[in-house]
């Protein structure tokens, strides 16, 4: 259990590094401040996984030090039961002129273990950490990746209550993530709670029970982690000067408007409604309207399953299909695609914006525009989310075609 009550954290920023010395000498202030954190408040249940979601600069890790006990907090408290651990920034805690077995024990202190439980766990610790002969090199010669899995092992064979994950995961082959996935996972179903930060927007709705997002170290979201997803991908999309306006944006969609999206029909070939089998061929119809002139402007879809995983998307720019218009020129752009997805429930969330990606210059979001719903399959039955098309051929092996041809020559 943890709870967060009204923290709050600021910084100096001093132009020079000399002005510290100078503020104290001159007993005048040379510093400008900076509040990481405002009044933030939230908690964490035993066995709730929470994400924190925000743009870089958003106060995540600052929030994230002041709970692992590196930072304190200016005002505010927080109420932990039992001990914390986390996955911080790459390296921490680490010597790097020690070898990973001895970083062992000096980082299992720091975490709260005992010189006995760092030896009763150390076989164990090594083993999930696959480094194998490594382990006696120095740290400084490791990658980020072998510092990630040693600090991981370390940090999860801490029997922790709450476990603590930055931007750590994200370094490392795609092997240990899952190892470490399904690690978490296990921590979880034992009671143990999680705060996960990450820019993984699959992996938070995937893991997470619920999402806070911070923008200028405030929470300006706390819910579902689709929503807050949602809210996430709008601070993307939103110019600095008026990003809080358009949190407050009706669900119809968010951004500059200089390009809407004034219709959105989806259907299936076949079924002419949005219930289709697998095996059918998807339209979707969407019209667009120029408020102003725009030389550069694509059109994005991504489709969503029910658990508000992402499943496929493109958009204009990708399938270089250019679009430019002028000022009050509506056009009507058709998506088809083959669907291939497996029976249930889907959603497609559309975009207009120029480029590659919304980030810079968003016209018009639609979360969850339109959704429909894939019921049987007309082909081949096939297990997961989506049909691959798979084909099965017998190969001749080779050393029926070495007798063949031995017999062959024989026979000549």
């Amino acid at each position: 259990m943890l709870e967060v009550e009204n923290v709050c954290k600021e910084f100096k920023l001093y132009s020079r590094p000399w002005h510290r010395l100078k503020e104290i000498v001159m007993r005048r202030s040379y510093h400008r401040t900076h509040k990481a954190l405002d009044n933030i408040a939230f908690s964490v249940a035993s066995g709730e996984t929470l994400g924190i979601l925000g743009r870089n600069g958003a106060g995540k890790s600052t929030l994230l030090k002041i709970l692992n006990g590196v930072l304190l907090p200016d005002a505010g408290q927080i109420k932990i039961t039992g001990r914390v651990t986390g996955l911080l920034e790459l390296g921490t805690g680490f010597d790097p002129n020690l070898s990973g077995a001895q970083n062992i024990v000096g980082n299992g202190l720091l975490l709260g273990m005992t010189r006995q439980q760092i030896e009763e766990r150390r076989a164990s610790i090594v083993e999930f950490s696959e480094l194998g002969a490594f382990i006696h090199e120095p740290i400084r010669t490791y990658s980020s990746g072998m510092n990630m899995r040693l600090a991981f092992s370390i940090a999860i064979h801490a029997d922790p209550d709450t476990f603590l994950i930055d931007e750590a995961l994200s370094v490392g082959d795609g092997h240990f993530q899952q190892k470490c996935m399904r690690r978490i996972k296990e921590f979880r179903a034992k009671g143990g709670s999680i705060i996960f930060v990450s820019h993984d927007l699959n992996a938070v709705k995937m893991i997470c029970d619920r999402a806070i997002v911070l923008s200028e170290g405030k929470v300006v979201a706390n819910g579902h982690p689709e929503d807050a997803v949602n809210i996430y991908n709008q601070l993307l999309g939103a110019d600095d000067d008026d990003y809080s306006e358009r949190l407050e944006i009706e669900q119809k969609g968010y951004g500059s408007r200089q390009a809407i999206m004034e219709s959105i029909v989806f259907k299936g070939q076949n079924s002419q409604s949005t219930i289709l089998a697998n095996g059918d061929i998807g339209t979707l119809e969407v019209t667009i309207a120029a408020q102003v002139d725009l030389p550069d402007v694509s059109l994005g879809m991504m489709i969503r399953d029910r658990f508000g995983q992402d499943i496929f998307g493109t958009n204009s720019h990708y399938l270089d299909h250019p679009i430019a218009m002028v000022a009050g020129e509506r056009k009507t752009l058709r998506y088809r695609f083959p669907m291939r997805l497996a029976p249930g429930k889907y959603t497609i969330t559309l975009a207009l914006h120029d480029g590659a990606d919304h980030t810079i210059n968003c016209y018009h979001w639609h979360d969850n525009a339109i959704g429909f719903e894939v019921a049987g399959i007309t082909g081949t039955f096939f297990g997961g989310i989506c049909d691959l098309a798979a084909t099965l051929e017998e190969i001749l092996a080779l050393n029926e075609t070495a007798d063949g041809a031995g017999s062959n020559a024989n026979t000549q």
